[in-house]
């Protein structure tokens, strides 16, 4: 296929309906923490019931999301973005319409099956159906439009919760979907990868859930029933489970995350910093809304307001920090990033009782904000320029799965780290004392990231090709294993020596995980038998 034009309808189209569906599940991962307290109230439900309403859809995302992105290129990209796009809507009004908890808990988790679907498919459809020529500048409208709505989400949910209700947090998402996928289904050609074959790692799939699902069912379960056997089991089982995955991994024709991508050191040290990095973003959103409703006394809306300054700051600088990690090299943003982060999240402490916001809140959300821009596009840039280009897509999936279950355990652990109760969050001081405990422990594990950076992240990685890049070259990547993000151009390639892998998105606002991105390959064509190259 020739591609389609930015210039034309059909061009212009794309971009909108890939904009609408990626936004439902970006605004999810900012707007639902915001309407915490009042879901709480509503239902009459304790902190575990809060910490699951935010665990359940990510532990399906997490787990589900390279899956998800397999199945768009065996079965059709449109096919299964517009299927990702309903699933999340319709698990969406059995959220708004949830009469309890339980209820609610689960369809939180078949959003995530939603999410997985469609969070893939949104890009790779601009990056296999839009002209190349025009490639960067829709993937900069989707990236920068998509970055809006995560910096809105925040005030966006306030506004509902305080306005119509809660419930109306999940409600938006029906409009929504009910204008992307007339659309889709009109204006957007189907794709798919035709090299994508053999079977699906379903196995997989389902043991990466169930070992973050266990072990999550056990941290939050410790501070009501201690080290009792209802905790100890699942977290054993957990464990063992997640042993066998791995082991079942290693021993697949064609595994879900083939662990051979590990083989490159510089593309593990830098996913153990992303599990730092959004460990710690992941604790702090979770409870800083809590902190600023229960606590300060905020309404929603100021609240989500008040979280504003992060979001925005990372919306107008995000390129020019991708800009200067190409420039000075990864290793000092990968250090310097979760430094500020944790200076940030230590100044959040002043956040109590009677606090105001110029003086106490806000230059802690600046400074965080600003380190939040410093890290996250460098470190985007470093996942893709540590594999070669034919597992850039994978790498980025495995990159973003990292974060969200980083996020996830540490949604699950951090209250149990802190000392907070089952009824912390009902009460102004008991919530206060757990939250200046809990966030130096969100601080501690940035350290620790900045750590690992400035000792395993090189400064040339976005420069040079690492002999343990061509390696992996050699031995090959399954086929289908990249299609977390990956589209057509470029699929098998190997990417030529001293060239690298660059993202293609210039706008990072997602606070729960860095962007998918399969990046874009500055390089020549391929030769031909004839030693040209092609299409010379």
């Amino acid at each position: 296929m020739a591609g389609v034009r930015l210039s034309v309808p059909a061009g212009r189209w794309l971009v909108f309906t890939t904009v609408l569906g990626s936004a439902m599940a970006l605004l999810d991962s900012t707007v639902v923490n915001v309407a915490l307290p009042r879901i709480g109230l509503d239902l009459g439900a304790d902190l575990p019931v809060l910490q699951w309403t935010v665990n359940a859809y990510m532990l399906t995302l997490a787990g589900l999301i390279l899956l998800g992105g397999a199945l768009g290129d065996r079965f059709g990209r449109r096919r299964v973005f517009v299927t990702g796009v309903v699933w999340f809507s319709l698990a969406s009004l059995v959220c708004g319409l949830a009469p309890n908890a339980g209820v609610l808990i689960a369809a939180r988790a078949l959003q995530g099956i939603g999410g997985a679907l469609l969070t893939p498919g949104s890009l790779a459809l601009i990056q296999s159906v839009i002209h190349h020529d025009d490639r960067a500048r829709a993937i900069g409208l989707w990236s920068g439009f998509g970055g809006i709505g995560a910096a809105i989400g925040p005030f966006l949910g306030g506004w509902l919760v305080d306005g119509p209700g809660w419930r109306w947090v999940f409600f938006i998402n029906v409009p929504l979907a009910a204008v992307c996928v007339p659309v889709a289904l009109r204006h957007v050609p189907e794709t798919s990868n035709p090299r994508a074959h053999g079977r699906f790692d379903v196995l997989g799939a389902l043991l990466g859930a169930a070992t973050l699902g266990l072990i999550t069912y056990a941290l939050i379960a410790a501070p009501r029933k201690g080290a009792s056997p209802a905790v100890v089991v699942p977290a054993v089982a957990g464990l063992a489970l997640g042993v066998i995955f791995v082991l079942v991994e290693r021993r697949r024709r064609e595994p879900m995350l083939p662990l051979s991508i590990f083989s490159s050191h510089q593309f593990s040290a830098v996913n153990a910093v992303t599990l730092c990095v959004y460990a710690a973003f992941g604790g702090f959103f979770f409870l800083a809304v809590l902190d600023l409703q229960v606590v300060v006394g905020y309404s929603a809306l100021a609240a989500g307001t008040a979280l504003l300054p992060t979001t925005t700051l990372m919306l107008l600088l995000s390129a020019r920090s991708g800009e200067l990690g190409k420039r000075i090299g990864p290793r000092i943003p990968l250090t310097v990033g979760p430094l500020l982060c944790a200076a940030g999240m230590l100044l959040m402490t002043r956040a109590g009782v009677g606090a105001v916001y110029w003086r106490d809140i806000l230059p802690a959300l600046l400074v965080l904000g600003m380190g939040m821009v410093v890290v996250v596009a460098p470190l985007t840039a470093t996942v893709l320029a540590s594999v070669e280009v034919a597992r850039a897509g994978l790498a980025s999936g495995v990159n973003n799965a990292a974060a969200r279950a980083a996020g996830l355990i540490a949604v699950a652990a951090l209250p149990l780290l802190a000392g907070m109760g089952p009824e912390a969050y009902r009460s102004a001081d008991a919530f206060g004392d757990t939250f200046r405990r809990a966030m130096p422990i969100c601080a501690g594990v940035l350290v620790l990231g900045a750590i690992l950076a400035w000792r395993t992240v090189r400064s040339d990685a976005l420069e040079q090709v690492g002999e343990e890049v061509g390696a992996q070259a050699e031995a090959g990547a399954p086929a289908g294993a990249g299609a977390a993000a990956r589209a057509e151009p470029g699929e098998g390639a190997v990417r030529p020596e001293g060239l690298v892998c660059h993202p293609e998105c210039a706008y990072h606002c997602g606070v729960a995980a860095p962007p998918l991105d399969p990046g874009d390959l500055s390089a020549p064509p391929p030769l031909d038998p004839d030693g040209r190259r092609s299409g010379t």
